[in-house]
């Protein structure tokens, strides 16, 4: 099995007072950061978020002169469940590991949420969409960080819809997350008057989207959405830029898009592209002196809404371990519900008892590349989607663990 492991140890000057220490198992925190090190999710994912992870517990240490010692441990999930599985069962196993973060791909977040539940740990995602996360596949030990399938519809599916896009053809990657996005995104679009009139599912990876880019075409959908993510969006746009489908009068619907994938596309080919994000690096103060020191560590590259929600989350989850003084996953877990949220990233917000992170979501359009000032200044802003709107309605949750 193909691993790439990173190994970081962040300790506080002083010890443990004899009681605390008793309450964290082995007397260190460990965290697993577990994600695409190598393959169509790395730019999004990969060692940026280790990168993220670390700078989590440098700046929570040092900003609450905490004691806790910390351990980050990391490894490449491959995008396959069978692999991350194996990864989480040893960590949890053998390793001592108490928290994993980050996991992109849908199917792998969906396996080690479960993994984590039956053994009492905690995860916390800030990497997959599907937003069956805290809805009908919630457990008491999950927590959905950065955002989600329900998120992504009701920000960039409503908006289009509202703006004309009334008639929609999908090319959906062919599992979990797509699935979801694809459901969550049709029911946005049907509910405020549109009309789908027609999908197809692709492999997943896929490197030619030719074929189902020519259906697409023929379908004369006002709107092509693309329920995918990572190199597969990238190659749909490119290759539907190439065949000149934008210039044929019918626009792409990049259901999620990342910094990352807008850098690599270019804005000749990304532009006018609508997208809802929870994070961008030119948002505010806070946000750019994030974006440079991270940068600074991460090859010059700027982080993605993945990345942000890795920081986010584990200084949260850090500031739970304190207040509850133990790393038990189930009571970390309930604690990090109890505690509000508030940091640079994603500012003020709360965990709900679906586990669902809640805060604001942002409608952007990528520029033109006349409007473009320098490096990553790719967005503008459309509007912001307040944080009591940006997800699913607790009263809508099929989450078990929420009362009605």
């Amino acid at each position: 099995m193909k691993r790439n492991l990173i190994s970081l140890a962040v300790a506080a000057a002083c010890a443990f007072a004899g009681s605390a220490q008793a309450q964290i198992s082995d007397g260190i925190v460990k965290i697993g950061v577990l994600n695409d090190m190598s393959g169509l999710y790395s730019d999004i994912t990969g060692q940026g978020s280790v990168v993220a992870a670390r700078m989590a517990v440098e700046d929570y240490i040092r900003a609450s002169k905490s004691t806790l010692k910390v351990e980050i441990v990391g490894a490449d999930h491959q995008n396959k469940p069978d692999v991350g599985s194996n990864v989480a069962r040893q960590w949890y196993d053998t390793e001592k590991v108490d928290m994993i973060a980050d996991v992109p791909t849908s199917s792998v977040g969906l396996a080690i949420a479960k993994i984590s539940a039956d053994k009492g740990k905690l995860h916390v995602n800030s990497g997959s969409a599907t937003a069956d996360l805290s809805g009908k596949a919630c457990n008491a030990n999950t927590i959905h960080w950065a955002y989600d399938t329900w998120m992504l519809a009701n920000g960039t599916g409503k908006a289009i819809v509202k703006s004309g896009g009334d008639t929609w053809f999908f090319l959906t990657a062919d599992y979990a997350f797509g699935h979801a996005l694809e459901r969550d995104t049709e029911a946005v679009v049907l509910k405020n008057g549109g009309k789908v009139v027609g999908k197809v599912r692709t492999p997943f990876p896929t490197q030619d989207f030719s074929s189902f880019l020519l259906q697409a075409q023929a379908s004369k959908a006002k709107i092509i959405g693309l329920a995918n993510a990572g190199g597969d969006t990238t190659n749909s746009i490119k290759q539907a830029f190439e065949f000149g489908i934008t210039k044929g009068g019918q626009n792409l619907a990049g259901l999620l898009v990342f910094l990352p994938d807008v850098h690599s596309l270019s804005l000749e080919k990304a532009q006018g592209l609508m997208l809802t994000e929870t994070f961008y690096w030119d948002l505010n103060d806070q946000t750019r002196a994030f974006t440079k020191r991270f940068s600074a560590a991460n090859g010059g590259k700027y982080p993605s809404m993945v990345h942000a929600g890795v920081y986010s989350s584990v200084i949260h989850y850090l500031k739970a371990v304190d207040a509850a003084k133990t790393d038990d996953g189930t009571k970390v877990a309930a604690k990090m519900k109890e505690l509000p949220t508030d940091d640079a990233l994603f500012g003020k917000g709360t965990v709900r008892p679906d586990g669902r992170k809640i805060h604001p979501a942002y409608l952007f359009q990528v520029k033109k590349p006349s409007e473009s000032k320098g490096p990553y200044d790719y967005y503008k802003l459309v509007s912001t989607i307040p944080a009591n709107e940006a997800f699913r309605p607790l009263s809508e949750s099929e989450c078990p663990l929420v009362k009605k």
